[in-house]
């Protein structure tokens, strides 16, 4: 798995750098800011692939590069009535490429990851995504909760990554 961060880090730049997401806060808006987040990204990656954690990637190869991938991440969360033991999981990065669109790649990951988070006991999945991709969701069972994602970078946030 470590082998596929170049092509991880690919797939999460058409969420990160397309032009759909443009202008969107999370966006990079510069050359120097996508630099500064695939760098980051690399990091994280490389800490995280092949231990047994929190964090699990799910891919879909295909000759000499990745198609499909999605990123699980469980956090222990206050308990609520859908989460009673607190353990709540955060899809990310759950992208297709775009020459593998309509195949069901990307459900196909997702899948794999819902298994993996039912194995370690969690209580739900969350995710964020566009107008556009809202329908893929629901057909794999995932249900408008009715609130909105806010965003808000902290002081410096940026500035010390692009430094």
């Amino acid at each position: 798995m470590v082998d596929d961060i170049e092509e991880l880090i690919r797939l999460r730049a058409f969420l990160l750098e397309s032009d759909a997401t443009a202008g969107l806060p999370y966006a990079a808006s510069s050359a120097q800011e996508r630099v500064a987040w695939r760098a980051q990204y690399r990091t994280w990656l490389a800490e995280r692939l092949g231990q047994d954690g929190d964090v699990r990637v799910a891919v879909a190869g295909g000759s000499g590069r990745l198609r499909a991938c999605a990123v699980a991440i469980i956090d222990q969360r206050a308990p609520s009535p859908a989460c009673p033991g607190g353990r709540a999981a955060w899809f990310q990065s759950v992208v297709t490429d775009p020459r593998d669109r309509g195949l069901g790649l990307g459900a196909a990951v997702l899948q794999h990851l819902t298994a993996w988070l039912r194995e370690r006991g969690v209580d739900e999945a969350v995710l964020q995504t566009t107008a556009a991709a809202a329908g893929f969701y629901q057909r794999a069972g995932y249900l408008p909760t009715g609130e909105q994602l806010l965003f808000k970078p902290l002081e410096n946030t940026k500035e010390e990554l692009l430094a």
